[in-house]
This record gives structure tokens, sequence and C-alpha cells, in this order.
């Protein structure tokens, strides 16, 4: 998979996804991360990108002309027209369902906003969709951008030392995930659950399933109405007093 970011940073995205696991990804080639800097496509004698908003107002918009050129150069050298997402408050939030879905297309193009935004033009005419990253204002698109290329790139096979690994995690099956112990056994008076030192895959495995039942239930609620629940989760629930969350 390729994943491009068209930004005014690129040597911020690049000091993020050129260390730990993505890091190795990308040189072992299971994934290809591109950070193309908007502002090389600049046709000012002084590389600008931004101007003033028509209408008055505070701060600056980004241009058409450089973000346009960029994308095109980027479709230009894969030959086919890249999938477009613009970082925005204004998008769909990100979920794991999404990220999903992101991961099956063959490659993705991230553009970055800045200073008040990007002329409205550009959106109409070559983003395919809108994602944000939750609902609060942030400087750029940087952040968000990284967000979604990490969150993306651990979904290709290879990318994670353990491809099952990412299964298990939170979020994946529409749960939270159990939670995880290591050494010492015992800590300020506090010891590792029994059941994980038993060596029986079986009932640790079904501990885990309940306490990820039991941390989603306390903590987020609200995403045991889309995650897909056993009548064996339905009933523990139920036991545990949260039957009124799975109604």
């Amino acid at each position: 998979m390729k994943i491009n970011i068209m930004t005014l940073f690129p040597e911020m995205c690049e000091s993020v996804l050129s260390e730990s696991i993505i890091g190795r990804a990308r040189e072992k080639g299971f994934i290809e991360i591109n950070c193309i800097n908007i502002r090389d496509y600049s046709t000012d004698k002084h590389n600008r990108v931004d101007d003033s908003p028509y209408g008055g107002g505070m701060g600056m918009l980004m241009q058409t002309q450089p973000i346009s050129d960029c994308y095109d150069a980027i479709c230009e050298k894969s030959g086919k027209k890249s999938h477009l997402i613009y970082l925005s408050p204004c998008g769909e939030v990100l979920t794991q369902k999404k990220v999903k879905e992101l991961a099956l297309l063959d490659e993705i193009t991230l553009l970055c906003g800045h200073y008040e935004g990007i002329d409205q033009r550009v959106i109409d005419s070559i983003v395919d969709e809108q994602i944000s990253v939750g609902d609060y204002v942030l400087t750029g698109g940087e952040i968000p951008a990284l967000i979604v290329a990490d969150s993306v790139a651990r979904m290709i096979p290879g990318v994670l030392p353990n491809d099952e690994a990412k299964e298990l995690e939170s979020h994946y099956d529409g749960l939270l995930e159990y939670p995880q112990y290591t050494r010492p056994y015992e800590w300020k008076g506090e010891k590792v659950p029994d059941v994980l030192l038993s060596g029986h895959h079986e009932n640790i495995g079904k501990w885990r399933r309940e306490q990820s039942l039991l941390m989603t239930a306390k903590l987020r609620p609200d995403m045991l109405k889309k995650a897909e629940l056993s009548k064996e989760d339905r009933k523990f629930l139920t036991d545990n007093g949260f039957e009124n969350l799975i109604k």
C-alpha cells in the first residue's frame, strides 16, 4: 500500500513515520509512505501558498493552485487517481471501521490544511472525502494525518511483528482491550490475576473476553450498542448489572 501526505511540513511527518514499527515497515517495503511538500508546487517567486480570504476575516487560506498541482503530480506518478482525504473538523470522525476500509485501498493521499483552511473549490473539485480525528480544532492537519497514516499502516500485513496482535486490540472488534499485566507478580500489594498464570488457554481467553466486556461497559458504554455480542456476552453483561446497555 502507498500513503501520500501533502503537507507544508514534510519533515514533521517524516520524523514520526520514520521511527518504531512504521519506520521499520517502510524500510522492509511492507508499506510506502511519501511526505510531499505542497510549497514545492507554488508558482509564486516567494513560494507562497496562502492568501487572505475574500469577504474578510482572520487568518489566511491555502490557495488552490499549489494544492491542485501537487495532487496532479501524485496521480501522474502513480498512473491513476489517488483517493484524496482532507483532514478537517468537518469530516467524518475516524473509527476503526473506517481504518479497515482505507486499508483495503491500494493508495490514499492525505491533505493537510493549515492557517484557516483551504479554498473550498479544492474540496469541491478533487477531495474524495473528509476525515476528522475528533471534535476539536488543531493548528494544522499534520497530526491528524499522522494518526490516519499510523492507524491504516498497522493494518497492512507484515507491518506489525505479529499480525494477529491487531485483532486483540481496543476497538478492533468494537470493544476495549482487556487489562494486561507483566512482572513483578505483586506490586504495592496488588497481584496479577491467577488465571493468567494458570496456563489454561481456554480459561484465559474467557477471562480476557469478560474483562474486555466489563472495561467497555464501564468506560465506553456507547460502544456496546455497535459491538457484535454473542449470547454468552449478553448473559455475562446482564449478570454483572449492565443489561440496560444492551437493550
